[in-house]
C-alpha cells in the first residue's frame, strides 16, 4: 500500500516530543485508546478517540495504544489493530502497523495481539510508569500485571517501574495552553456553532417542538463541516430550562416561553460550548427582559475579568456579585449583598460555577487551582463564561412574574496578552439584536447548504 507520512504529523510530533522532554529520566507513558461501547445489543455508540491519545498521535481507530519511552531511540511506539482486509469491507479501513509508521510518524508498531509484548518491552530496565490509572479497567488490568511481573522477577530479570505516575501534571498542563492551531480549530467550532445557534434562534415559533430545534442546530453543525456534537445538546422551552442539565428536549415550546439552549459543535476534535436564550415568539416580556438584562450584565463583567493575571475564581466572583445586587433589585433575595455573598444565599438561584477550561472535551483539562490559591490566567488559556439565573415554577418564596423563567447565556473566551477574545460572538446576545434575529426568514436546510 503506498502511504506516505501526512504533513500535520508534525504537530503530532512536536507534541511528543515537548512531552518526552518533561517526562522523568528512565520514564515510560502509556496512552490507551477510549473503548467502544454497546448501545444496544450489537449497536454500537459511534466512535469517538481519547482526547489524550489523540493530541499525542492524531490517530482515530480504537484497539489502540500509544508508548513514549524516555531516551530510547524508538522513543514512539504504537500497538494498533492489524490489516484485516474481510472486516475492513464491514467496518472501514485500518492503518496497521505499517501505517503507524509510515503515516503516523511511529518509531516501532505492533499488533494488538502482542499487546503485553510491547508494554514489557518498553517497561524493562525504567524507573517510572506515567499511566492514568482508574481510566480504561481492561487497560488497568493489563499494566497492573506487568507490574506484578516485574516484581515477581526482580532476582534474575530487569527491574521495572518503582513509580506510577498519573499524566496530567505533565501532558494536562500542555492541553491548557492553546496553540495557534488549536484556536483555529475552536474558532471554525465556534463560529459554525454560533451559526447554528442563530438558525435555531429564527426557526423558533410558538408551538415548536424543542427536538425540533434541536434538529436545526445539529443539521446545521453537519452542513458546516462537524462531524459531532461536543456533547448531548440542551433545548429547553418554558420552565424545562430551570432545570441545568435538561435533556428530554421532546417538549412543545409555548406561546410568551423561553428557549435555553446550550449546544456546541466540535471541528476535528476541538469543541466549542454556546448557551443563548430567547424568547421562542421572538419578544421579551417584562419579567424576561428583566431577568435576561441581568445574566448579561453579569457574563459581561466576568467577560471583562477574564484577563492575564486575575485568577479563576475572580471570573466567577464578578458575576456572582452582578447576579447578587440585581437579585436584591428584583426582590429575589433581601438582605445586604456583602453578606448574601457571604452566606452563599445567592445559591438559591445560581447554583453553578461561571465556567471551565475548554478545548477537545468540553469540560477540558488542566489544573483550577495554584497550590492552595485560585489559578492566574495566562495567554493562551481558552475558558467558558456562563452565568445564569434558574427561578423554579413552585418557588413561592420568588415574585410570581419570574417564576418558571431560566436563563443562561454563555461564550468561550481566549484569554491573550491584549485581553478577552470572545471566540463565540458571532451569536448575538443583546436583547434588541436577538429580537431583530427572530423576524428574519426562517432557515431552510437546502440554502444552510449554500
Amino acid at each position: 500500500m503506498n502511504v506516505r507520512k501526512d504533513d500535520s504529523q508534525n504537530l503530532y510530533a512536536e507534541r511528543r516530543a515537548r512531552l518526552l522532554e518533561r517526562m522523568p529520566e528512565r520514564s515510560v507513558a502509556v496512552f490507551p485508546s477510549a473503548p467502544v461501547y454497546t448501545r444496544n445489543n450489537d449497536v454500537e455508540h459511534s466512535y469517538r478517540q481519547d482526547s489524550d491519545l489523540y493530541y499525542l498521535t492524531g490517530f482515530a481507530e480504537p484497539e489502540t495504544v500509544a508508548i513514549l519511552v524516555k531516551g530510547s531511540a524508538d522513543a514512539f511506539r504504537m500497538v494498533v489493530r492489524p490489516r484485516d482486509p474481510e472486516r475492513e469491507i464491514w467496518d472501514g479501513r485500518r492503518a496497521g502497523t505499517q501505517g503507524a509508521i509510515e503515516r503516523f510518524g511511529a518509531d516501532k508498531a505492533f499488533e494488538t495481539s502482542v499487546l503485553d509484548d510491547a508494554i514489557d518491552e518498553a517497561l524493562a530496565g525504567t524507573e517510572v510508569l506515567i499511566y492514568a490509572l482508574g481510566g480504561h479497567a481492561e487497560m488497568d488490568q493489563r499494566v497492573l500485571a506487568q507490574l506484578r511481573k516485574f516484581r515477581q522477577q526482580k532476582r534474575k530479570g530487569p527491574e521495572g517501574p518503582r513509580v506510577v505516575q498519573d499524566p496530567g501534571p505533565i501532558l494536562h498542563e500542555m492541553r491548557l495552553f492553546k496553540s495557534a492551531a488549536e484556536v483555529e480549530r475552536l474558532q471554525r467550532a465556534s463560529s459554525l456553532s454560533a451559526e447554528a445557534h442563530n438558525q435555531a434562534m429564527r426557526a423558533a415559533r410558538p408551538g415548536i417542538n424543542e427536538r425540533e430545534l434541536q434538529a436545526v442546530l445539529e443539521g446545521t453543525f453537519r452542513a458546516l463541516g462537524s462531524a459531532r456534537n461536543g456533547y448531548d445538546c440542551i433545548v429547553a422551552g418554558g420552565d424545562n430550562a430551570t432545570i441545568l442539565h435538561y435533556h428530554d428536549n421532546d417538549q412543545p415550546i409555548a406561546d410568551g416561553g423561553l428557549c435555553l439552549i446550550d449546544a456546541g459543535a466540535e471541528y476535528d476534535y476541538y469543541t466549542a460550548d454556546i448557551t443563548r436564550t430567547f424568547p421562542v415568539n421572538g419578544r421579551f416580556s417584562d419579567a424576561q427582559r428583566a431577568v435576561y438584562q441581568l445574566v448579561l450584565d453579569a457574563q459581561l463583567a466576568s467577560i471583562e475579568a477574564s484577563r492575564v493575571g486575575a485568577t479563576f475564581d475572580s471570573v466567577h466572583d464578578a458575576s456572582v456579585r452582578v447576579l447578587t445586587e440585581g437579585m436584591v433589585t428584583l426582590g429575589l433575595l433581601e438582605g445586604e449583598v456583602d453578606a448574601l455573598i457571604a452566606d452563599e444565599s445567592y445559591k438559591r438561584y445560581y447554583m453553578h460555577r461561571t465556567g471551565h477550561w475548554l478545548g477537545m472535551d468540553v469540560h477540558d483539562v488542566g489544573s483550577y487551582r495554584d497550590g492552595d490559591a485560585s489559578r492566574p490566567l495566562e495567554a493562551g488559556m481558552v475558558m467558558t463564561v456562563e452565568p445564569g439565573l434558574y427561578i423554579a415554577s413552585d418557588d413561592e418564596e420568588a415574585p410570581e412574574a419570574f417564576r418558571g423563567i431560566g436563563v443562561r447565556i454563555e461564550d468561550d473566551v481566549l484569554i491573550t496578552a491584549e485581553g478577552p477574545r470572545v471566540l463565540t460572538d458571532g451569536c448575538p446576545k443583546e436583547i434588541a439584536d436577538i429580537e431583530a434575529m427572530m423576524a428574519e426568514p426562517a432557515p431552510t436546510f437546502p440554502a444552510l447548504r449554500g
